[in-house]
Order: C-alpha cells, then sequence, then structure tokens
C-alpha cells in the first residue's frame, strides 16, 4: 500500500483554532526541518533529534510570533518522518500567518488524518491504533478514555497478534503435510486441532462478548424516562442533566416532544431523554408525543421508569410496569420526599426489575441508581488490565467472521472432512483479523477511515 503523495512534505494546524495559551503547527516529511528553517529567523537544520529551541517566526523580516519549536527526526516521531512542530502563541491570526509561511516555503496542506495516516503507513502504529487516536480525542467518559488508551498502547494488536500467529501456524503446517505426506504425519491432528481451536473460539467470544461494554463506553447508554404524566420526569431530567432542560409544572401533559441530552454520571455516559406522559389522550400533539415516547423506549439501552409515589398506584402504572418486563430497566419510586402511598415492597413484588426509593426533588436514591446502572452495563466490575473492550463496530464485524471461519473449521473436524477443508477457514479467520490491523485491509477501507479524522492528527 503506497501513499499517493508519499514525498510531500504536509503541514496543519494541530490544535483547536481560538484564543489559548498555545497553538501547534504540526510539519512531517523529508523536508521538515529544511522548511521550518525557511520561516525562522534561525534555522533548527542543525538540531538534534527531540530537542526543543526558541525562534522567532519571520515572514520578510517581520516577526510573526516568538515560538518553540520541537525537532523530532525520522524514524523517532509520530509519523516516522523527521517532524517539527512550531508551538505559537494560541491566538487566531498567528497561528494562521505562522501555518500560511510555512506552505509559501515548500509544504502541502495536511488533510485530515493524513499525519496519523502516515505513521500506519510507515509502521509506527497499526489500525486499530490509528483509529483509538480518534477515540481518545472524542471520548465522552473515564472508561471509554481507558478503553482508548489500552487500545492505543497496543493491548488489541498483541492479542490479535497471537490469534493470527497460531491460525498461521496450523494452516502451515497443514500444508506442508499435504505437500509432504512422507515427512508429516497427520495421524490424530484433527483431534489436537480441535482444541486448539476450542481456545481461538473462546477467545475470539471473549472478545466479541466485551465489545457490547464497549459501545456503550464509546457511544453512552441510550436512557429513556418512561412514565405516566407528573410522575417527575422532567425533574428527574433536570435532576440528572444538572439544569431546568424540562419544563416543571403541576400540569398533566407539559412534556409534548421528547427532550435529549447527553450526560455524564459517575463516569458513565448517558444520552437521556425526557418523553410525554403516557397516557390515552384526544389531544392530538400529546398523542403524537406519546407515540415518539413508545418509540424511543424500543430502541433505549436503558428505560427509567418513573413512578408517582405520592399517589395510589394506577393502572397505566401497571400497564408500563408490564410493558417493560423484557426491556433493561430501573424503576424509580419517585416523590419519596412526600408521604408515599405506594411502598416498596408492593412495587418490588409488580416489577423483576430493580426498584429504587427516590425524590428527583433532593436526590434521595441517585448514588443507588448509579450503582446499579455500572452493575447492569459494567457487571460491576471493568478492568483494564486484562480485558480488552471492543468499541469500534468495524473491529466487531471482522471478528464476528473470524469466529464464524473458526467455527466452520471446528465443524468440519467433526464432520471427518480432509484436512485442506481446515486450512481454507483458517486463512479466512486469519485474514478478517488482519482487517482490523490493517494487514489485509483495502486501500478504500484505510482511506475512508482516516477521512473521518481532524485534521492536524
Amino acid at each position: 500500500m503506497r501513499h499517493q503523495r508519499e514525498n510531500d512534505t504536509i503541514a496543519a494546524i494541530s490544535t483547536a483554532l481560538g484564543e489559548s495559551g498555545i497553538g501547534i503547527i504540526r510539519i512531517s516529511g523529508t523536508d521538515a526541518v529544511d522548511i521550518a528553517s525557511r520561516v525562522l529567523d534561525r534555522g533548527v537544520r542543525k538540531a538534534e533529534t527531540h530537542t526543543i529551541h526558541y525562534r522567532h517566526a519571520v515572514c520578510k523580516n517581520e516577526i510573526i510570533d516568538e515560538v518553540l519549536v520541537s525537532v523530532m527526526l525520522a524514524p523517532r516521531s509520530y509519523t516516522g518522518e523527521n517532524t517539527v512542530e512550531i508551538n505559537c502563541h494560541g491566538g487566531v491570526l498567528a497561528v494562521e500567518r505562522v501555518l500560511e509561511e510555512v506552505l509559501k516555503a515548500g509544504a502541502s496542506l495536511a488533510e485530515p488524518g493524513e499525519f496519523s495516516k502516515r505513521a500506519f503507513l510507515n509502521g509506527r502504529i497499526d489500525l486499530s491504533q490509528a483509529e483509538a487516536v480518534m477515540d481518545v480525542i472524542q471520548a465522552k467518559n473515564r472508561f471509554a478514555l481507558k478503553a482508548a488508551v489500552s487500545q492505543l498502547s497496543g493491548t488489541l494488536s498483541k492479542k490479535l497478534k497471537e490469534l493470527r500467529n497460531q491460525l498461521l501456524d496450523e494452516t502451515a503446517w497443514i500444508e506442508a503435510a499435504l505437500d509432504d505426506p512422507e515427512h508429516y504425519d497427520l495421524s490424530g491432528y484433527p483431534e489436537e486441532l480441535g482444541k486448539k481451536t476450542d481456545a481461538m473460539i473462546a477467545d475470539l467470544e471473549t472478545l466479541i462478548r466485551n465489545a457490547e461494554n464497549g459501545r456503550v463506553m464509546k457511544e453512552g447508554i441510550s436512557t429513556v424516562i418512561l412514565g405516566r404524566p407528573n410522575a417527575g420526569k422532567s425533574s428527574l431530567m433536570n435532576l440528572l442533566s444538572g439544569a431546568d432542560r424540562a419544563i416543571v409544572t403541576d400540569i398533566a401533559g407539559t412534556t409534548r416532544d421528547i427532550l435529549t441530552e447527553h450526560i455524564r454520571l459517575a463516569g458513565l455516559s448517558l444520552n437521556l431523554t425526557d418523553t410525554a406522559g403516557i397516557r390515552e389522550s384526544e389531544d392530538i400533539v400529546e398523542r403524537i408525543g406519546v407515540e415518539r415516547a413508545r418509540k424511543a423506549a424500543e430502541e433505549a439501552d436503558l428505560l427509567l421508569l418513573v413512578i408517582d409515589g405520592s399517589s395510589e398506584l394506577q393502572e397505566a402504572d401497571r400497564l408500563l410496569l408490564h410493558e417493560i418486563e423484557e426491556k433493561n430497566a430501573i424503576v424509580l419510586l419517585n416523590k419519596s420526599d412526600l408521604d408515599t402511598q405506594i411502598s416498596l415492597e408492593e412495587l418490588q413484588k409488580l416489577s423483576s426489575h430493580p426498584v429504587i426509593l427516590f425524590s428527583a426533588k433532593d436526590g434521595t436514591g441517585l448514588s443507588e441508581m448509579e450503582t446499579t446502572m455500572r452493575e447492569m452495563f459494567y457487571h460491576g466490575n471493568i478492568n483494564f488490565n486484562d480485558q480488552i473492550y471492543i468499541t469500534n463496530s468495524r473491529h466487531r464485524e471482522a471478528l464476528e467472521q473470524a469466529l464464524a471461519s473458526v467455527r466452520l473449521v471446528k465443524q468440519s473436524i467433526k464432520n471427518g472432512l480432509p484436512e485442506d477443508f481446515f486450512s481454507i477457514d483458517l486463512q479466512d479467520a486469519y485474514e478478517s483479523l488482519g482487517i482490523i490491523t490493517g494487514e489485509t485491509v483495502e486501500d478504500d477501507v484505510v482511506n475512508r477511515i482516516f477521512e473521518k479524522f481532524c485534521t492536524g492528527k
């Protein structure tokens, strides 16, 4: 796989534009040091690698900014190429002026993700690590950040390399035995391979099983608040979001449409949606709101069913308890700050879901709800020392393809098929895992992945 403009030296602003303490222009390529020297009052051509120098960025002897210049020579840089980073003051004009001079000096403007793409093409990182770079940048909670950093450090790559080596060893053994049967004995080999495929299947199943945790870490838990009118749904929305996002009144049916907010709660990310109160209504607008509420509930990862504890249990409450029975849900017995007319024990008998005594007004039960959520989605324990969390749907798809191929090997052994059948599926599994790391992926897929990166990364 060759870079379309691999001989170009590229440059871009690698920090967000705006008023800030610092703004960085990154230059990468064979001529990075020479190009940087052309825009500095004193060059850095004789600079040793991994050194920092005080300079002035100039244009026709006019000082644009005073800067610090980092020099990292190939191959000991992020891209594997000569890299220079000019650290300017963070004003928009200064950074853009310096970049303009860098481009005039011979650099080409970098495309989105081109620095990371070069790091991949130059063998500094594999494709899964490159994707982890953007996951680090886009992490919405501490679990997502830890998962991304773990993948960036190579934990997934290491595991995939182990699996691919096992698959390659078995394929090579079979091919050698078929080509030279006089020197290789395949007696008893199917049974031996069967044990090895069992271990491979277990490893792949574990990775795929952890993919659901990974998805929740990365994307957040799609959470919908349900309940009949005036149960306290909007008050719960405001409590969790920390702002008066939803209108709270004593008038039933105030909330007519769905309202979504992204929040962080005790290290978790929630894509939280408040919905219209579920009830029969003649009001066409309210009916549309109820329909949207039911649709949102159908697609949610988690439902928070709010029951008004200050009044007796209504038939509408019972219907909602029945409707969510097969869903992932937590039942909140709300308004515990008032005289409750419903007991916790009564609700627990009617629902198989966790039931929490709650008050959206003073926050009673919030800590218990957070703990319950974590246990529901992360099984109470997230261990980044020995667990690998798949946060990318592309990775999960490739793992599922590899698992299907290894299972075919197992089935062929069971059916007593010839050994050459084994090697075909072993090779398919090997290539499927290579798609994740980029070793067997097509150029257009690679390009599509890096196009999603921000410019300068």
